[in-house]
């Protein structure tokens, strides 16, 4: 079993220097939402096919998510790379992750969105993913939850009080999802490991199947709290110093 440490306290205005060392991981908070003008600087980020595939939301709400995400993205491994963002080129695994591969180099990073919010992980030569998910009514959680845990996380979701099953499901929803986006293995994987889901717990990677708990290669985080969504990150190693970022990045 690992246990992470205590969650960054919360989510910071970036400095002007964004090093990022070989043990650091910069996580930032992107509003969905965002102003005119500034979505109109992340979409001439974006290539053909990125702005094809915007155009195939049929709702603005929807488009302007993926640009402001995939802007964002574009902007921020840019500055990483010192790299044109428009110039970046993406390659993606088997399972659907991305990766640069134009320029070449050792930025890692991950993306996930949902609801209000996205949030973009980076970090050097070592694996990672990340994952925020809205807290929604579900009348069929449970149900859900039967086929997307495994035997043990969903024995612990049942034998909480009915009133945190949306807290502790969503926390575990996020934990394993920034789990399989770090391995890069996808949905099938989802009831070969187990994390905790207690309410007030921090997060815990309890078993990976085939691997014994002392040789766990990840480390599993919370996030900083973002009202109304469960945050997760999940990093290859455990030397890591992991900062929180507010989108814009400072001029």
């Amino acid at each position: 079993m690992t246990v992470a440490p205590a969650p960054p306290p919360a989510w910071r205005s970036a400095p002007a220097d964004l090093a990022l060392g070989p043990t650091d991981v910069h996580v930032w908070r992107l509003p969905l939402a965002q102003p005119r003008e500034h979505l109109a600087t992340l979409a001439r980020t974006l290539n053909d096919d990125e702005r094809d595939r915007a155009r195939r939301f049929y709702f603005d709400r929807d488009r302007n998510a993926f640009t402001a995400a995939r802007g964002a993205l574009r902007t921020l491994a840019g500055t990483y790379t010192a790299h044109p963002p428009e110039g970046l080129v993406f390659g993606y695994l088997a399972k659907g992750k991305p990766y640069l591969t134009a320029p070449p180099g050792d930025l890692r990073f991950n993306l996930s969105h949902s609801g209000d919010y996205a949030l973009l992980a980076f970090t050097r030569d070592r694996e990672l993913g990340v994952d925020v998910e809205r807290r929604r009514p579900m009348d069929d959680l449970l149900s859900v939850a039967r086929t997307a845990f495994s035997p043990e996380e969903y024995a612990t979701l049942t034998s909480l009080p009915s009133h945190e099953h949306a807290v502790a499901f969503f926390a575990c929803w996020s934990r394993k999802e920034a789990f399989i986006k770090t391995t890069g293995e996808g949905v099938s994987q989802l009831g070969d490991f187990d994390v905790n889901l207690r309410p007030g717990e921090p997060a815990q990677l309890l078993r990976v199947a085939g691997v014994p708990p002392a040789g766990y290669p990840w480390s599993i985080h919370d996030l900083p709290e973002i009202p109304g969504h469960a945050a997760s990150l999940v990093v290859e190693g455990h030397d890591v110093r992991i900062s929180c970022w507010d989108w814009p990045p400072s001029r």
